[in-house]
């Protein structure tokens, strides 16, 4: 346990934790967007279960670090592009992040998921519940494996790679609802997370293709886009007459 007062040590815990909560913010809005789906009162519960199958999907990819590298061994070529089994699990993540947020995006402008939601029955949003929980494990797998190959290229023991994902899912954990409520509340500001998702998408299928798009560009153009909707939502509620202008 001589590691444990070795500075370096602690100074790598810090920097992999944060870059843990940053791969984390995509997985977090994807859990948020998916929960949403559900009725209000299993929202909180389906982020709970999907931040605990991706605490639990990093874990046992980390100690699986063996199996996690032999995913980045080529496996066939296609075009002179070899491809790895980790290429083909972003490629199809990636397709599906596209999809999703296509769809979702759909549903939101067309108006169609709360009239479907309305007439489902209590069979049918158990089914929902079900089928959100296998959506989430899914995707934290994708995402896991990004997560935990950067977390093994960054730091040499495990008890550190381990306590950062831990620590990262628990902050997750903490601002999983606050930032469901925010996106929830605000149909703009949910809009721009489903276009996050379709650009996490296709970084991650330009990712298995061989192109790296490093997503510190995906997260600046999608936090500028959101300074700029603060920035309406506060000019909005300026403008927004109170009872002391209407005399009411």
């Amino acid at each position: 346990m001589e590691w444990l007062s070795d500075p370096g040590i602690w100074i790598s815990l810090a920097t992999l934790t944060a870059l843990e909560i940053v791969l984390g913010i995509d997985n977090l809005v994807f859990i948020a967007i998916l929960a949403d789906r559900l009725p209000a009162e299993r929202r909180a519960t389906a982020r709970r279960v999907g931040l605990a199958l991706a605490l639990v999907t990093r874990l046992a990819l980390l100690f699986a670090i063996t199996w996690i590298i032999g995913l980045t061994k080529p496996v066939f070529t296609l075009f002179e592009q070899a491809f790895s089994w980790r290429d083909l699990i972003l490629i199809g993540g990636g397709l599906f992040l596209i999809a999703k947020g296509t769809t979702e995006i759909h549903n939101r402008v067309e108006d169609e998921a709360e009239s479907e939601n309305a007439k489902g029955s209590s069979a049918k949003r158990g089914a929902l519940f079900g089928a959100v929980v296998v959506q989430i494990a899914i995707m934290d797998i994708v995402f896991s494996i990004d997560s935990v190959i950067t977390a093994v290229g960054m730091a040499k023991h495990v008890e550190v790679m381990a306590a950062a994902i831990i620590i990262a899912v628990i902050v997750m954990l903490i601002a999983a609802t606050p930032v469901s409520d925010f996106v929830n509340r605000h149909p703009t500001v949910r809009v721009l997370a489903l276009s996050f998702l379709l650009l996490i998408g296709v970084t991650l299928v330009a990712d298995g293709l061989g192109f790296h798009i490093p997503k510190g560009y995906i997260y600046f153009a999608v936090g500028y886009a959101i300074f700029v909707e603060a920035l309406n939502l506060m000019t909005r509620r300026r403008r927004k007459p109170g009872p002391e202008r209407t005399g009411g």
